[in-house]
């Protein structure tokens, strides 16, 4: 009787892993898996919460973070789950099959997280000089949405079909691509991933972060009391959000690059424990710096946990938001630009709109109206 090739096949990779961590060290990254999972899960479950409960904050570019949120949810379900079990029995429990859909999986959701912060660094970018109409658009951050899961089977999907594969990583209770392999067609893939999954997200971020920065200090210049305390704000709101994003993810990235390329032996296995593990976290980082640094979505936050008293009786009407708009007029086609801050509160104001404008609250929005043809 033969035994079928994939039962041997999976029994070989239940095999416990040799010369990679001890028992005890399971045990200490079975702790940190542990965490991620579930504090990942609570943050992303609360905001999840939050779009259900309060309709104000169910705006177009809020869908970015909901994107994001549920990516990272399913990262803790179906990925985290699956390597913290491993974790305390010290190997892979799930053969082969479920090494590929682990790979496939993490790296999916990943990538889709990683894109809506790009995305959402782009929408925060483009409204610095795209005038915005009364209507919510729902359109484009719908795409965006939709262009991001597209974008992440398009770089996942491959490795499933031969462009490289998914196997055992590190310890040898998670999975991811084989970066280790040395074909040619491994190498060309790595390369691609690394390039436009994200050295490109993290370029597109820097830039439009720091264009964003860029404005905001061109306002404190102007008003030196509400705008330069708005600009310390998203000042650092901009560098926890890059900082974060390079510590979660960029060691992981550049370990990678290293096993694939550098001389064999020079990564070991034990090495790529802490850099997996620190781009696992960001699923519980992400909750609290686009959400909990949102003023909006503190308030609401309050509210749902009975710390604040809404303003009205459903605890979904305007609340009290102070936002400053700057204005761009361009006036004929003078390159000069008269900046023009205006601060607009009030309760009865609506949360997401100026005078016409879109905002968010809590961030300063440079915008520019239609220019005025001039008739000299």
């Amino acid at each position: 009787i033969v035994d079928d090739p994939l039962s041997s096949l999976d029994q070989e990779w239940n095999e416990p892993p040799a010369k990679r961590l001890s028992r005890t060290g399971h045990h200490v990254m079975s702790v940190f898996l542990g965490s991620i999972m579930v504090f990942g899960f609570i943050n992303n479950l609360v905001v999840l919460i939050l779009f259900v409960k309060f309709k104000t904050l169910r705006t177009p570019v809020n869908m970015l973070l909901l994107n994001i949120s549920v990516s990272d949810m399913l990262v803790c379900l179906c990925g985290t789950t699956l390597s913290f079990a491993s974790s305390l029995h010290a190997r892979w429990l799930y053969g082969k099959h479920g090494c590929m859909w682990y790979g496939f999986a993490n790296s999916c959701f990943g990538i889709v997280s990683l894109m809506s912060l790009a995305f959402l660094s782009y929408d925060r970018y483009s409204t610095l000089t795209v005038y915005n109409k009364r209507a919510p658009d729902y359109r484009k951050p719908l795409l965006a949405v939709a262009g991001s899961w597209l974008y992440s089977l398009f770089w996942t999907v491959p490795p499933l079909l031969g462009w490289s594969s998914y196997g055992l990583e590190g310890a040898g209770t998670s999975c991811s691509v084989t970066w280790t392999s040395q074909t040619p067609q491994s190498h060309s893939y790595i390369i691609c991933l690394f390039i436009f999954c994200l050295g490109l997200p993290v370029l597109v971020m820097v830039y439009c972060y720091g264009r964003l920065l860029y404005a905001v200090k061109q306002v404190g210049r102007i008003r030196k009391s509400a705008a330069r305390r708005r600009e310390f704000h998203i000042l650092f709101m901009v560098i926890t959000t890059v900082v974060c994003y390079l510590l979660c993810w960029m060691p992981y990235g550049v370990i990678a690059m290293m096993a694939t390329f550098g001389h064999p032996g020079l990564i070991t296995p034990i090495l790529t424990v802490v850099p997996s593990i620190m781009a696992k976290s960001s699923t519980v980082i992400n909750p609290l710096i686009y959400i909990l640094m949102n003023k909006q979505f503190y308030r609401c936050f309050l509210i749902l946990f009975h710390c604040k008293r809404p303003s009205s009786e459903n605890g979904v009407s305007s609340m009290p938001s102070k936002t400053t708009v700057i204005q761009l007029n361009r006036r004929g086609h003078s390159n000069n630009v008269a900046v023009t801050p205006k601060l607009s509160t009030g309760a009865n104001h609506h949360p997401h709109t100026v005078e016409g404008y879109g905002v968010i609250p809590g961030v300063c929005h440079v915008v520019s109206p239609p220019k005025k043809l001039s008739t000299q």
